[in-house]
């Protein structure tokens, strides 16, 4: 009996282990390189409707102090913004995204280079479920990113949604 319980156990730890080295392994390339953060970025958000995000993915690509800084057209016409922690997005918007669903997705990206810096505009599309036809939402992402030599990091993303006072211009449409 003693031994089946040690064998248990080293088999319990040994999926854990193997599934954190996967996970680790995972997160390291996401911040290898511009596309695959961007690639993190909009999978760690999505899911279907009832999935749990990957918010361990979404932390790991946000330089401490980064900020999210969302904004929109508000009561009497003056446009608002928010600026918000990571953490506070998260808490802001976990609940909708899975109560609701939420697969966003990049459109087109127009990059800005200069050393270390990078500045990235980001057309986006959201959908309720990836399987949607149309997206009932657009936007651009406007986000800055940060080379320190070993990896990228997300420093801001400042955004806004389409809407018919604020259609995206034509250079940030793609193909799609």
């Amino acid at each position: 009996m003693k031994k089946l319980f040690t064998i248990l156990l080293i088999a319990l730890f040994g999926v854990q282990f193997a599934t954190a080295q996967v996970s680790e392994k995972q997160r390291q390339k996401d911040v290898e390189s511009i596309d695959n953060l961007m690639e993190a970025l909009y999978a760690s958000i999505s899911g279907e409707q009832g999935e749990p995000r990957d918010w361990d993915r979404f932390r790991n690509l946000m330089l401490p102090g980064s900020r999210l800084i969302p904004t929109g057209g508000g009561e009497n016409g003056k446009n608002t913004y928010q600026v918000m922690t990571p953490g506070e997005f998260i808490e802001n918007t976990n609940s909708y995204f899975v109560e609701n669903g939420l697969y966003e997705y990049e459109i087109n990206r127009e990059e800005h280079h200069y050393g270390r810096v990078v500045h990235v505009m980001s057309t986006y599309g959201s959908k309720r479920s990836e399987m949607d036809a149309e997206p009932f939402n657009k936007g651009i992402n406007s986000i800055q990113l940060f080379n320190d030599g070993e990896r990228w990091w997300v420093v801001t993303i400042y955004w806004a949604h389409e809407s018919a006072d604020n259609p995206i211009p034509e250079r940030y449409k793609g193909q799609n």
